[in-house]
């Protein structure tokens, strides 16, 4: 850990704003359902001021808990994380089905560095591998070979 602002109460934070989260979403879902700020924070297990971290765009929840926020928002994680189908890395896919790379790489049974590098477009994804992902996330193997590409291909200054 790096400082404070890398732990909360529930665990490790990621240390950058998820790509295409929306604060705003999370926020006007919330409201909507009509559940308070503590509520949601108790079901999750962080404080109220986390959930109003996330809230106001400071920070943005783990994917972990973001998939528990939304079953107990009765939400899918696309209605807060925003990211158009032609623009989605194999990342993205990934957060979108409530899964951490961990969890990603015990399923189709490699390590979380080649699931890191396959995210961030530093390696090709292998065919016996692509299957096995794009099974898991839901999505074709030409989908998620096209996702690849754009992580490799993305800006220099751009995160995957």
């Amino acid at each position: 850990m790096s400082s404070d602002e890398d732990k909360y109460p529930g665990g490790l934070m990621s240390r950058r704003m998820m790509r295409g989260f929306s604060p705003a979403a999370l926020k006007k879902a919330r409201e909507a359902r009509k559940v308070g700020r503590a509520a949601l924070a108790r079901s999750a297990g962080v404080s109220s001021s986390t959930v109003r971290r996330w809230e106001n765009g400071q920070v943005s929840p783990g994917v972990d808990l973001l998939a528990q926020v939304a079953v107990v928002l009765g939400i899918e994680i696309s209605d807060v994380v925003l990211v158009p189908v032609d623009t989605r890395y194999p990342g993205d896919w990934r957060v979108l089905k409530g899964l951490t790379q961990m969890q990603l790489a015990a399923a189709v049974g490699v390590t979380t560095e080649v699931i890191g590098a396959i995210e961030r477009g530093e390696r090709v994804v292998p065919d016996a591998i692509a299957t096995k992902l794009a099974k898991k996330l839901g999505i074709s193997v030409e989908e998620l070979v096209a996702a690849n590409r754009r992580a490799h291909d993305r800006g220099l200054d751009e995160p995957a």
